[in-house]
């Protein structure tokens, strides 16, 4: 492996929360042996004891104290290696100067966001300075937003060497057992202030192509509502909305435009949780849809957020190592194209979505930024797992027991 004149090839930074010590296990289980890794944080004692317990590998792993209310620490933190991937949130919080420390260094970044007006704000502040630096900026490389972005370029590369046209009918159907974390829920719950507070942020959540590179260029086309009601899918599954789907579909729409719409100017791209067949399915699915509903208006009342948070998961904590492993996720694709061809994308693999498949989402992600930069798409600046990474990134996940296909259905 050829090494720079940066004292790291890859940094985890925020290496001691819940997600981030299963991205530095997964990492000391498959990086290279001469890969220069460092755990950063702000506690140079909880990052020991993190390395402690990862796999012997990691033992020589560095240990880099660093803080985002420290700007210096950021600089130099970015300075000193090639690539810095971020668990550190909620990213509306805390992610803006570490992104601004990697542009600045010219260093890639990768992060596990779902937040669209992070993000957006990201974009904004930073793209520029990226492209000139020849950083990648790569958000939502975990379960937000992989499956997704990686599955509707592969429908596009299939309907492309067929001749089919551009996409036009796209939903995606999400089945999964998972649990959820502490950090998840905090970060949800910034979200939820954030929109009802601030019309800005409303505005940006009502809108599908909120992520666009060039919002004007944008087309017409109406795109389906994130927040539904119950419905079916081709294959008689009933489903309910799916609550990850509001920054997906926002991805997946940056990834078209930011490729000069290659997936085809009429996308009409969509997602929702599938829950089974029969009554069974209904009753799963109505409950879900209003369980949504529920969830977000006792989120917003603070009366009654006080009594649910006794009972989520509080920061740091998440699924037990049992529930991880018993995990799963499958997302279906189905695509219609400008000719009348449909194609059917399958994403899936074992472990708890948001947290066992998401570390190996993000492991993939960072050695591909480390390792694979001759094999990458050209690009500098604010990017998606489908611009930044594309066919690298699929192949690495496939290797690792991942399921990326695609089937002709017409």
């Amino acid at each position: 492996m050829k090494t720079s004149s940066r004292d790291h090839d890859l940094v985890l930074f925020g290496a001691t929360g819940f997600v981030g010590e299963l991205i530095a296990d997964y990492l000391a289980d498959h990086a290279p042996a001469d890969l220069r890794v460092g755990l950063a944080g702000r506690s140079r004692e909880k990052l020991e004891a993190v390395r402690s317990r990862l796999p012997v590998a990691a033992r020589h792993w560095s240990i880099i104290e660093a803080d985002t209310e420290h700007p210096d620490s950021l600089a130099a933190l970015a300075a000193g290696t090639k690539v810095l991937f971020t668990t550190v949130g909620p990213y509306a919080r805390f992610g803006l100067p570490v992104v601004a420390a990697c542009a600045r260094a010219g260093t890639h970044y990768g992060d596990l966001t779902g937040e669209v007006s992070f993000v957006r704000d990201a974009i904004d502040r930073f793209d520029a300075l990226a492209k000139t630096t020849g950083a990648r900026i790569v958000h939502a490389c975990g379960y937000d937003s992989v499956p997704s972005d990686l599955a509707v370029l592969l429908l596009h590369r299939a309907a492309q060497a067929d001749g089919a046209g551009g996409l036009t009918e796209v939903q995606l159907v999400a089945t999964a057992k998972g649990g959820i974390s502490g950090g998840t829920i905090e970060s949800m719950r910034g979200q939820l202030d954030g929109v009802r507070s601030d019309p800005v942020l409303r505005s940006l959540a009502a809108d599908p192509y909120s992520l666009s590179p060039d919002r004007a260029a944008e087309p017409s086309t109406r795109q389906p509502t994130d927040l539904g009601w119950i419905g079916r899918s081709e294959d008689g599954l009933y489903t309910a909305p799916f609550i990850m789907a509001s920054s997906n579909t926002r991805i997946v729409r940056r990834s078209n435009a930011l490729q000069g719409w290659a997936y085809g100017r009429s996308l009409r791209y969509g997602e929702v949780m599938g829950l089974g067949r029969g009554p069974a399915g209904a009753v799963g699915a109505g409950a879900t849809a209003a369980g949504l509903r529920a969830f977000g208006a006792v989120m917003a009342f603070p009366p009654t957020r006080q009594v649910l948070n006794r009972v989520l998961p509080a920061p740091g904590t998440g699924p037990s190592e049992a529930a991880r492993r018993a995990g799963w996720f499958r997302s279906q694709v189905d695509a219609s194209t400008g000719t009348g061809r449909r194609y059917r994308a399958v994403a899936a693999g074992p472990g708890d979505p948001g947290y066992a498949a998401t570390a190996v989402m993000a492991g993939e992600t960072a050695l591909s930024l480390a390792l694979d930069g001759d094999s990458l798409p050209a690009a500098a600046g604010s990017l998606t797992p489908a611009t930044a990474l594309g066919d690298v990134l699929v192949e690495r996940l496939r290797a690792a027991g991942h399921t990326y296909e695609v089937t002709s259905l017409t």
